[in-house]
């Protein structure tokens, strides 16, 4: 056991020194973190320097006692890093030297360390003002450190091409520098290659490939940040060797970047405000250099975080146009995963709704008077619906109607619609008689309960002397809290329900959805989420399947295996782990490829949120074909949903849709789910359920997985995928 954990605790580490690397443009990709690695090496000193100082700082971060998962994942690292490799290029290596830079990298992680305590009290990174200011430091205490000689490489670039590569390199900077292109796009990747310290154009074009690879709009966002700056300098009539000094021209590609796909979802007003904080930056750049010039420091990326650090606070503290741009909720380290996911949760769900409401009922009943009714459901208090139950025959009574008795809601169970606590109770009121109404009493015998501080649901015209809860009681989603009746402005028995701002009986109504329910069709039932159901429509609570919930009810600490051969091959042995990660976040993660699959289990409905890794196991097409699942037979129920892009993998379409995601999605990825049929004997139950995925552009299909399940005895039985390049089938072992 315990040489297991040091081997985890060392690939923690290894992995935490790679991705320090591509932290450095907000991604943790592997891939372009080794052309990075291979890019600082282009300078030898500078390449060691850098990977001491990474080490230097996640070793430190690991023994003093910090987060291993953020060591992994580069947060402690890359500032150190940026330091060790501009020392590694202004210095003369040598034993005192790397004793430096160990100090300052150092230095730096305690900067990191400090600068995140005080910005995340307001929601705000720290980006790269620990290496800022660690290198300022260095810089100014070098003057009084005889034992470091500054070096001249950078200068004398062909004699160090040379050195590394002999004429076949040489050569080939002499072929890239004479390409015809125009001098701004030779600037534009000597500024990339300028963020790693290097001053050529061969370690731009690599980053400039690894840009490409790691995200079509992060390149798109670089070109469009650079070159909207170089026509700013052009426009002003301004010297255009100050983008090139230095190459600071990186300040416009880091803003671009940041602000245009990783802090703000990627859309045409993230491109807009690219372009708008161009100038701002320019100006930033200019004024604190001719400061900064005095004391002779380079500015090195201050124009990039002041303008980030500035905006994002800015938009944090407006009060409306929350999308004129839209700022990441969940961070993907992707600005094409970041547009995906935050488009498809947007379509999945409703970005208001922040609690699950439920319909305050058991079994079916009717919308009879709907949002803006033709009744009493007008002007503030539009929001809200009126049920009854509705006979075979259409009537809401037995017999004549005549008395409460002979309606089919009178008396019926009523439900907290969400966990909350009980802020108002009326009771007391008496039922009218049919057709009659109590106008004194407006809202008859009523519960509000309060879900937050801003929204609270109502129920009203409850039967007098049902009411089973009290005030300042805390009830759950569910639980039966009184029964229906016919007290207050209500000629015949029904329920009235709204969602409100206040906590008072009759306060104005909010336009809130019904988290997911069921609507009765002519050949079944249709799942709605976040929705409002409309007059006339039959629609009900979902009533949970044993075994369905069972099957589904993923614990955190479960193991689970399958059997599962692929493509009629041989059955091989596939183990999941149930986990939460640190923000509760539950997920199943693959023991073989480490692919995670996030879910949410709401009761009733389970579904996944979205998927990490490999994109040929298992738990991948497990992903695809249970993506959302109504934990109750109801025999042709169809389930419909949508998948972010990236779920899928990447092809020519899905490259060509990255570059104009931001501004037109002309791809989808729909998943559609049906329920066949249930079995029962004296023993057990079994429910076949298909899926199918499809993958279109432009409503021409792409590809097409089908998918079956078979559930009984609480577990998954079979499970099969099949489509062009996948043959799949499974059963789970029962533990």
């Amino acid at each position: 056991m315990n040489k297991k954990i040091e081997e985890a605790t060392v690939l923690f580490f290894l992995e935490g020194i790679f991705l320090s690397y591509s932290q450095v443009f907000f991604s943790k990709q592997k891939i372009f973190a080794f052309i990075l690695i291979l890019v600082s090496f282009f300078d030898w000193n500078a390449g060691f320097s850098g990977l001491i100082a990474v080490t230097t700082a996640n070793l430190a971060a690991i023994l003093i006692g910090f987060n291993k998962n953020h060591v992994s994942q580069g947060y402690y690292g890359f500032n150190s890093l940026m330091v060790g490799l501009g020392m590694g290029l202004f210095y003369q290596p040598g034993i005192e030297f790397f004793l430096v830079v160990i100090f300052a990298s150092l230095f730096t992680f305690f900067l990191t360390i400090w600068f995140q305590g005080i910005f995340w009290k307001y929601g705000l990174p720290y980006m790269s003002l620990p290496f800022l200011f660690g290198i300022w430091m260095v810089s100014l205490a070098s003057k009084e450190f005889t034992v470091l000689t500054s070096s001249d490489r950078g200068l004398f670039i062909l004699t160090e091409i040379y050195r590394y590569g002999g004429m076949q390199m040489v050569n080939l900077y002499y072929w890239v520098n004479d390409l015809p292109v125009h001098s701004a796009i030779l600037v534009y990747f000597k500024s990339l290659a300028a963020i790693f310290f290097q001053y050529n154009l061969l370690a731009g074009m690599l980053i400039a490939i690894g840009l490409l690879i790691y995200s079509r709009i992060a390149f798109l966002l670089s070109l469009t940040g650079f070159f909207a700056a170089w026509f700013f300098y052009m426009a002003l009539g301004a010297d255009l060797t100050d983008l090139s000094y230095s190459y600071i021209g990186f300040n416009f590609i880091f803003t671009a970047i940041g602000l245009g796909g990783f802090y703000i979802v990627p859309s045409r007003w993230a491109f807009l405000w690219v372009i708008l904080l161009t100038p701002i930056t320019a100006i930033i750049i200019s004024s604190s250099g001719v400061f900064f010039d005095l004391i002779e420091l380079p500015i090195y990326s201050l124009g990039f975080n002041v303008v980030v650090l500035v905006f994002l606070y800015a938009l944090k503290l407006r009060e409306r146009q929350f999308f004129k741009p839209e700022l990441v909720i969940v961070q993907r380290f992707s600005p094409e995963r970041n547009l995906y996911s935050q488009h498809n949760y947007k379509s999945r769900f409703d970005t208001k709704a922040i609690i699950h409401i439920i319909l305050p009922f058991l079994d079916e009943w009717t919308v009879t008077q709907g949002h803006n009714g033709e009744h009493t459901h007008k002007e503030e208090w539009r929001h809200a619906w009126d049920f009854e139950i509705t006979g075979e025959d259409g009537k809401v009574y037995s017999d004549y109607g005549s008395t409460v008795n002979d309606y089919y809601c009178y008396g019926k169970p009523v439900l907290a619609p969400a966990d909350g606590l009980v802020q108002e109770i009326r009771d007391g009121v008496p039922d009218n008689t049919v057709g009659e109404m109590n106008l004194g009493n407006n809202w008859g015998n009523t519960i509000v309960i309060k879900h937050t501080e801003t929204i609270y649901s109502k129920v009203s015209h409850l039967k007098p002397g049902s009411i089973k809860t009290f005030k300042g009681a805390y009830v759950k989603r569910g639980e039966v809290i009184a029964y229906s009746g016919n007290s207050g402005r209500s000629p015949a028995p029904h329920l009235h329900f709204q969602i409100q701002s206040d906590p008072f009986i009759g306060a104005k109504t909010i336009d809130f959805p019904i988290a997911n329910y069921l609507l009765k069709t002519k050949n079944g039932y249709e799942l709605k989420t976040y929705e409002r159901p409309a007059k006339n429509q039959v629609v009900t609570n979902v009533v949970k399947n044993d075994s369905l919930a069972k099957a589904f009810a993923f614990i955190p600490g479960q193991a689970i295996t399958f059997e599962m051969s692929e493509n009629g091959g041989k059955i091989k042995l596939v183990n999941w782990d149930v986990k939460a990660d640190m923000y509760n976040y539950t997920y199943l993660e693959c023991r073989e490829t480490g692919s995670k699959a996030y879910f949410y289990n709401e009761g009733n409905l389970f579904y996944f949120t979205h998927f990490e890794g490999r994109k040929d196991c298992f738990l991948y097409y497990f992903y695809l074909g249970a993506y959302k699942i109504v934990l109750g037979f109801y025999k042709n129920l169809e389930v419909k949903d949508v998948y972010p892009l990236n779920a899928f993998k990447n092809g020519v379409m899905l490259f060509l849709q990255d570059f104009i995601a931001p501004f037109r999605i002309f791809m989808q990825a729909d998943f559609e789910l049906k329920y066949l049929k249930l079995e029962d004997n004296f023993v057990s139950s079994s429910i076949s359920i298909s899926s199918s995925t499809s993958l279109k552009a432009m409503k021409k299909q792409l590809e097409r997985i089908d998918f079956s399940m078979v559930i009984g005895n609480g577990r998954i039985e079979r499970f099969t995928a099949k489509g062009k390049n996948v043959s799949i089938s499974a059963n789970e072992i029962k533990s």
